[in-house]
């Protein structure tokens, strides 16, 4: 978690997008997989979310469109805020086993972010397709990143005025 927020930082510090990052690991040995800031903002595309971006690169890297098919490690992605509903929908399609958070959602919309409409029990739904979720990690590190990009006067797109 400590390596994802610090993407997130970086991505901040250096103006190359929000304050978002995500990565996909090897649950068995802590490999680093791929890795994804957020880029909506200098790609142009609503698209371009840190898990999207490191689910995508996970994908492409292993070779397959499910990271949990047969002969696959075992992945688990970790990202600095819990999911807004495009990557929440995106989640049980990537075959990741363990879904790690840090800054909660209410983080994210405390400075203008709307996450969009999730289930209310979004961690049973994706407990009950067989995907782990832990939230709440290094939260006041996360949410910290989040605030500097407000303070900042770093875009909140499609958002709502915090």
């Amino acid at each position: 978690m400590r390596l994802v927020i610090e993407f997130a930082g970086l991505n901040v510090q250096q103006g190359t997008g929000g304050p978002f990052g995500a990565a996909i690991f090897d649950m068995d040995d802590g490999r680093l997989i791929a890795a994804g800031v957020n880029r909506v903002v200098p790609l142009n595309s609503s698209a371009a979310h840190a898990e999207m971006l490191a689910i995508a690169g996970a994908q492409q890297k292993l070779g397959s469109f499910d990271l949990g098919a047969s002969g696959l490690p075992y992945c688990e992605m970790v990202s600095s805020c819990e999911p807004c509903a495009m990557c929440f929908g995106a989640l049980p399609w990537s075959g990741i086993r363990q879904l790690v958070c840090g800054a909660k959602a209410e983080d994210a919309l405390r400075i203008g972010f709307d996450e969009g409409p999730r289930h209310p029990d979004w961690i049973g739904e994706l407990e009950a397709r067989g995907i782990r979720v832990l939230t709440g990690v290094c939260r006041n590190k996360a949410a910290a990143v989040l605030a500097g990009y407000r303070a900042g006067g770093g875009l909140i797109y499609n958002g709502r005025q915090a």
